[in-house]
């Protein structure tokens, strides 16, 4: 692959963080420490990916693949108290939830990938 963009991992973060950005809710407009804790984490997931890329080395691209891993459990913290406080309702919430697990399992074989492979 030549470009971050490229890689399929990046394309699910990035339909991720669309989704978080999305969210569509009045109450959840309103509370700007969350909307902006969860947007930040979602944007990190992505952002993470590319920055890791283009440091040049599988050293760096692993540390920064484990940054995005950490941002993925924060969405489904965050995620965990959206649903409980009625911002996203329940069916968003497990599509989201799942989409995180999706992506913290590719991060965690990318991580393996890399390591093996250095």
């Amino acid at each position: 692959m030549k470009t971050f963009e490229e890689i399929p991992l990046y394309q699910k973060a990035k339909e991720l963080c669309l989704e978080v950005y999305r969210i569509n809710n009045d109450q959840y407009k309103k509370d700007f420490g969350f909307k902006d804790q969860i947007q930040r984490a979602a944007i990190s997931v992505m952002n993470n990916i590319a920055e890791g890329f283009e440091r040049g080395s599988d050293k760096d691209f692993i540390k920064f693949l484990y940054y995005s891993k950490g941002s993925v459990g924060e969405i489904r913290s965050l995620l965990n108290v959206a649903v409980e406080l009625g911002y996203i309702e329940f069916q968003l919430y497990d599509k989201l939830k799942n989409d995180c697990l999706d992506i913290s399992k590719q991060l965690s074989n990318f991580i393996k990938y890399l390591s093996i492979k250095s």
